[in-house]
């Protein structure tokens, strides 16, 4: 089977990229000179900071592996390219919720990038499948866990 392509924005990609790159570089040291002093200890048996550094090994190695295999199966969106005639991933789209009266802006991006608190949200949510094709102007049902939320689409933008 193969393997699931992750969609990035370049922004995306580039931190992706920078976290990888600080946890091989400086993480990875860090981690090891911890063991070294902790070996220097003596008894590893009972040696709590032993333990702890060992774990914290364990986790930058699963992360690292994490990322090395979402980057090799990045696809990389370049927003330069993207299509303001309609809705698509890499797109920044200000719409207006009917029910409460209030415009709201969101960022269109790939699932490994979605982050509600930035406003970024996935191409497989509800709300970002609803959206994607859509043009300024439609109006859009959403179909939620809390019932259906209408948007307008006022403005389709490149992401700056």
């Amino acid at each position: 089977m193969a393997e699931k392509k992750h969609i990035l924005t370049y922004a995306g990609l580039k931190k992706y990229e920078d976290e990888l790159q600080e946890l091989k570089v400086n993480r990875r040291r860090e981690v090891a000179q911890k063991i070294k002093e902790a070996r220097e200890q003596g008894d590893l048996s009972e040696n709590a900071e032993y333990d702890a550094a060992k774990d914290e090994q364990r986790d930058i190695e699963l992360r690292i592996e994490e990322l090395e295999k979402l980057l090799k199966n990045a696809e990389v969106v370049d927003e330069d390219e993207v299509d303001l005639e309609k809705i698509s991933i890499g797109c920044k789209v200000r719409v207006y919720d009917v029910e409460y009266d209030e415009e709201m802006e969101f960022y269109i991006v790939g699932s490994t990038e979605a982050n509600s608190l930035q406003n970024k949200i996935s191409n497989e949510s509800p709300v970002g499948q609803a959206l994607l094709g859509k043009r300024a102007g439609d109006v859009v049902d959403v179909e939620t866990q809390a019932g259906v939320i209408q948007y307008k689409v006022i403005e389709i933008q490149r992401v700056s």
